[in-house]
């Protein structure tokens, strides 16, 4: 990410979690893996603690707006945030 800002920083007591607003400035739109990368490196916070919620633009704009959650733990995460269908259902084989 090129440039980097972060917009809001709250903390989050009830569900012991940052909730972070930011923008960056990027050529092209950043997956959530980069994004999560970023989050661990500059918050030191393990990448399996953090969710990315939304990563958003403008039309024909190179500014992205993150809204990501840093939680204290991985069991706190998996306990609060929903989990899509696929990953519930899918069969282990």
């Amino acid at each position: 990410m090129e440039h980097f800002k972060i917009l809001s920083q709250k903390e989050n007591h009830l569900f012991k979690r940052k909730e972070i607003h930011a923008e960056t400035k990027s050529k092209m739109m950043p997956n959530k893996n980069q994004v999560s990368a970023f989050f661990s490196e500059k918050f030191s916070a393990p990448v399996e603690n953090i969710e990315i919620k939304k990563i958003d633009s403008r039309f024909g704009s190179d500014v992205f707006y993150l809204t990501v959650f840093i939680y204290d733990s991985k069991e706190l995460k998996d306990d609060i945030e929903l989990k899509s269908k696929k990953a519930v259902s899918s069969p282990a084989r």
